[in-house]
C-alpha cells in the first residue's frame, strides 16, 4: 500500500482490496514510534480527529486503547477535558477498533453516538473498546461500546457508537 493512498480518505472505502488500517498498524509496529506515526496518519485521514492529539497505544482484533493527554488545548472553562474532546476520543477509539477488525471488503460509518459523562475528566484519559469480531461485510448495524477512564482508573465517560457496516463500493450493492 502506498502512503499516498492512505492519506486519501476515499481510499479506505473505495479503492483498496485490503484493510488499510490493519495493514498500516501492523507494518508500523515494527519500527520505534510506529504508534505515533500511525496516530498522525489517522489524523491526516480524519483531520478533525487530529485536533485532540490522541495516540493509539494498542490495536488488535476487536480491541483498541487510545490515550489523550490533558493539556490546555483540550480543556474547558472548568479546567477539565472538554466534553467534545471526550466525544472525539470515544469516536476515535471505537472507530480504530472497528476499522482494524473489519473484513477486507467492508467499510463503515458512524450513524449515531450516545455519551454518559460520569465525572469531570482530568489528567491523561484512556479510551478502551472491545467488540466481537465482524465476520462479514454484509450491511448491518453494530453497537460499539467505548469506556474512557482517568489516570486512577475511574470511568469518566461511557460511550456507545451506532455504526453501519457494509461492503466497499464495487464489492456488492452497498451503503
Amino acid at each position: 500500500m502506498a502512503l499516498t493512498t492512505f492519506f486519501r480518505a476515499e481510499a479506505i472505502t473505495t479503492e483498496t482490496k485490503t484493510n488499510v488500517v490493519r495493514t498500516a498498524w501492523d507494518g508500523l509496529q515494527r519500527i520505534p514510534g510506529g504508534n505515533y506515526i500511525f496516530s498522525r496518519m489517522i489524523g491526516r485521514l480524519a483531520p478533525y480527529t487530529a485536533t485532540i492529539g490522541a495516540v493509539v497505544r494498542e490495536l488488535g482484533d476487536g480491541y483498541a486503547k487510545v490515550t489523550l493527554a490533558d493539556r490546555k488545548a483540550v480543556r474547558n472553562h472548568l479546567s477539565c477535558v472538554h466534553a467534545v474532546a471526550l466525544a472525539n476520543l470515544v469516536e476515535l477509539t471505537g472507530n480504530v477498533a472497528l476499522a482494524y477488525s473489519l473484513p477486507d471488503d467492508a467499510r463503515f460509518i458512524v450513524a449515531g453516538m450516545s455519551l454518559d459523562y460520569v465525572k469531570k475528566a482530568r489528567g491523561t484519559i484512556t479510551g478502551e473498546c472491545r467488540i466481537p469480531p465482524i465476520e462479514s461485510s454484509a450491511r448491518n448495524e453494530y453497537d460499539v461500546p467505548v469506556t474512557l477512564k482517568d489516570e486512577s482508573g475511574e470511568i469518566v465517560v461511557n460511550g456507545m457508537l451506532r455504526t453501519l457496516v457494509g461492503p466497499k463500493r464495487g464489492q456488492a450493492p452497498g451503503l
